[in-house]
C-alpha cells in the first residue's frame, strides 16, 4: 500500500484521527486536542496492551528477532511511526513496517489516488515517499526522538534489480532497521514493465541481490495478483528470503456514474480491507505449508479474532493495514483485545498456534 498518510511535516493527525478531538485555534498550524474520551480510551487501551506484553503469552520470534506480540502496523498506513506516536506508545506494538521507499523521492501518482469501497477502499498513492537518503536523515531520527525503541520493518520498492539493491544496502546500516521488507509489486523498468512479483524468476533475482546487499533478515512481501503464490514463494525462499509477507493488495476499480468514468486516475489501484481478509487467509494458508520460513499475514485484519485466525493458517506475525486509517488506535487495540480472546479460545500462548489449522508446523525458521 502505498502513502496514505497526511505529511507530518504539514501538521495535523493522521489520517482518520479526526474523532481523537477538537482543531484549537489561534494558531498558523492545526493543533489536534484530545478529547477526554478519546484520551481515556488511549490510557485504557495501553495499560491493557502494556499488561498483555508483560504476560509473555503474546511473544513470538520474526526471522530470530524477539516480538512482544505479533501486531504490526503494514506499511503506507503507519507513516514513518512517530506521527502515531504523538497519539500513544507505539511500542505497544510488536513493530511496525514503515512506508514504501526508494532510491529517489517520489511525489506519486496523480489525483484521484483513492475511492471507496463497501468494506474496504482503492488506492493507487504511488508510493510517494522523500527517498531512502532523506529516510536515513529525518525519518528514522524523527522515530528515536519520538521515543520508539523497537525494531522496524523498512518496506523497500524499486523499479529494477539495481534500485532494490541500493536501497536495502543503504538502510543495511540503520540499527533501528530490523528486518528489510521487499516489496515487489513494482513493475521492471528495465524489463519490459512486467511486475517482479509476478514471475517467479524476476523475483528470485531481487532477493538475491538484496541478500548480497544486507546482513539484515530479507522478508518479501508478495502480490496476490499471480496465477500460483505458491511458486512465487518457493522461488523466493530458494533464493534466500528470510520470511515472506502477504497479501499485497488486490486490484480494484470503480466507475464515477455521473462522470461514466474510472474514479482512480490510473484505471485501478490496490483494493484493500475487511473484505479481502478471507482470501488473504487462504492465501496465507497456501504459502505456509509450501515453505519452511516464516510467514507474516496481512490483508483485511481489524481484530484480535482476525490475528488469531491469522496464526492459524501459518501466520507468525500479523500486519495491520486499512483499520489504523479507520480508526488510529486499531492496532494498538488488538494488542490490548487479544488475551481476553485467546482466554476464551483455550489459548495459553500465541506462538503455539502458529499453523495450528494444519497440525504442528514449526513457529520459526531462521
Amino acid at each position: 500500500m502505498g502513502e496514505l498518510m497526511r505529511s507530518p511535516r504539514a501538521g495535523g493527525a493522521p489520517a482518520g484521527s479526526e474523532c481523537a478531538g477538537r482543531v484549537a485555534a489561534g494558531s498558523e498550524s492545526s493543533v489536534v486536542v484530545p478529547s477526554n474520551d478519546f484520551a481515556a480510551r488511549v490510557n485504557r487501551l495501553e495499560a491493557q496492551a502494556n499488561a498483555a506484553n508483560a504476560s509473555g503469552r503474546l511473544a513470538v520470534t520474526l526471522c530470530g528477532i524477539p516480538l512482544s506480540n505479533p501486531v504490526i502496523p503494514a506499511s503506507g498506513t503507519f507513516g514513518y511511526g512517530y506521527e502515531f506516536a504523538r497519539i500513544y506508545n507505539i511500542n505497544m506494538l510488536g513493530s511496525f513496517s514503515f512506508k514504501g521507499t526508494t532510491g529517489e523521492a517520489r511525489f506519486g501518482n496523480e489525483q484521484h489516488r483513492i475511492a471507496e469501497c463497501t468494506a474496504g477502499m482503492i488506492n493507487s498513492v504511488g508510493l510517494q515517499n522523500p527517498g531512502v537518503a532523506a529516510v536515513l536523515s529525518q525519518e528514522l531520527p524523527a522515530l528515536a526522538e519520538a521515543g520508539y525503541t523497537k525494531p522496524v520493518l523498512a518496506n523497500v520498492s524499486g523499479f529494477s534489480v539495481a534500485e532494490y539493491e541500493h536501497v536495502s544496502r543503504a538502510l543495511d546500516a540503520e540499527p533501528q532497521v530490523g528486518w528489510i521488507e521487499l516489496n515487489v509489486s513494482c513493475p521492471n523498468v528495465h524489463g519490459g514493465g512486467l511486475v517482479f512479483g509476478q514471475d517467479p524468476h524476476e523475483a528470485a533475482r531481487v532477493v538475491s541481490a538484496v541478500k548480497a546487499a544486507t546482513a539484515k533478515p530479507v522478508i518479501v512481501k508478495l502480490s496476490p495478483n499471480v496465477t500460483d503464490i505458491a511458486e512465487i514463494a518457493r522461488a523466493c525462499e530458494a533464493s534466500g528470503a528470510d520470511g515472506l509477507s502477504l497479501i499485497n493488495t488486490l486490484l480494484g476499480e470503480r466507475i464515477d456514474l455521473r462522470r461514466r468514468a474510472p474514479v482512480i486516475a490510473r484505471t485501478a489501484g490496490g483494493f484493500s480491507g475487511p473484505a479481502v481478509f478471507p482470501i488473504a487467509v487462504r492465501m496465507v494458508d497456501t504459502v505456509a505449508q509450501a515453505v519452511k520460513i516464516p510467514v507474516v499475514g496481512m490483508g483485511g485484519v481489524s481484530s484480535a479474532r482476525n490475528v488469531i485466525e491469522m496464526m492459524m493458517a501459518g501466520a507468525t506475525a500479523v500486519q495491520v493495514g486499512t483499520a489504523n486509517l479507520v480508526d488510529p488506535l486499531a492496532s494498538l487495540a488488538i494488542v490490548a483485545e487479544l488475551p481476553a480472546v485467546m482466554d476464551h479460545l483455550g489459548i495459553a500462548h500465541l506462538q503455539e498456534i502458529i499453523g495450528a489449522a494444519h497440525g504442528e508446523r514449526s513457529p520459526e525458521s531462521v
